[in-house]
């Protein structure tokens, strides 16, 4: 494989975003070949862990406004960048990136790091990934906390879905900071936009991002479909709590929380809600993302 890294003036002033970096690496079980992930880390060590997981085309720059309120109720925060995107490596070859490897990669992270007592919120393919790591990991998990996202089994997709993924597939230039204003009901600053283009010098960065789409099993004949399968049926037997809060203008995932309330046991009488925003809702309504985390915890405490 051949890994390319992001210089780091890249992302020097970038707005909002001033956390110390966090870096681990992790060994492609294929190659042997080292890759580093970057992670936010932010508030007492000792605490138990909020993972925040991202999605594409995003980095954990989406969570910058998410530290503040979780730190200051004495929560630690981790917010890692996946391979291939934010300050984490990146691989030049689309055909290097497949679902088992991202969740492999993630899985020596996570017990790399030896994270447990963890929250879960994820998003989009923060949450393929992330819900792997639960169904791999199960007694690491405390609670979940499901938005825009899900774990799909080969069994179809929606519209605004493979719209995306005809999109990505075809635009001669993969614009990172426009696709993620496109994707929120907010209307992002160009400081905002510039800060998601920030990991990616040129095109060639972005083959993770362009690989994406193509790598979610929405139909019989994709990789990774036995895999889910095989994780749906660990986190059916998941009882420790599940709360959803899709958003209200997602194309992509609308309606998606109904099969998770439905499966996972975890889920039955929580208080789940539908918010007001867009994809990416980390953007549209932080303060009460972080306010329904943070009571969510208190709650199960």
């Amino acid at each position: 494989m051949q890994i390319l890294r992001t210089p780091d003036e890249r992302f020097v002033g970038l707005v909002g975003y001033d956390f110390a970096p966090h870096y681990s690496e992790v060994a492609d079980r294929a190659t042997g070949q080292g890759l580093r992930i970057h992670r936010i880390d932010e508030g007492p060590a000792g605490a138990a862990p909020v993972l925040l997981m991202h999605g594409e085309p995003s980095w954990s720059y989406l969570y910058r406004k998410f530290v503040a309120p979780l730190t200051a109720a004495g929560h630690r925060v981790v917010a890692p960048d996946l391979i291939g995107f934010g300050k984490s490596d990146k691989l030049a070859a689309r055909g290097d990136y497949t679902f088992e490897r991202h969740v492999e990669w993630m899985s020596d992270w996570l017990t790399g790091l030896d994270l447990n007592g963890i929250t879960l919120f994820c998003q989009d393919w923060g949450g393929l990934i992330g819900l792997r790591l639960v169904a791999a990991f199960p007694d690491r998990f405390a609670r979940l906390v499901i938005a825009n996202t899900g774990l799909p089994i080969g069994t179809g997709s929606s519209p605004g879905f493979d719209q995306w993924l005809t999109l990505s597939q075809t635009i001669p230039q993969f614009p990172v900071g426009g696709i993620v204003n496109m994707g929120t009901s907010r209307e992002l600053t160009p400081a905002e936009i510039a800060a998601y283009d920030a990991p990616f010098p040129d095109e060639s960065y972005k083959e993770g991002a362009r690989q994406f789409p193509t790598l979610v099993p929405v139909t019989p004949g994709h990789a990774s479909v036995a895999e889910n399968i095989a994780a749906w049926k660990v986190l059916e037997a998941f009882d420790k709590p599940v709360l959803t809060c899709f958003s209200d203008n997602d194309p992509v995932t609308k309606g998606g929380e109904a099969a998770i309330k439905a499966r996972i046991p975890g889920a039955a009488g929580q208080a789940h809600t539908i918010v007001a925003g867009g994809h990416f809702l980390q953007e549209d309504c932080p303060e009460l993302l972080c306010g329904l985390i943070n009571d969510f915890i208190a709650k199960d405490k």
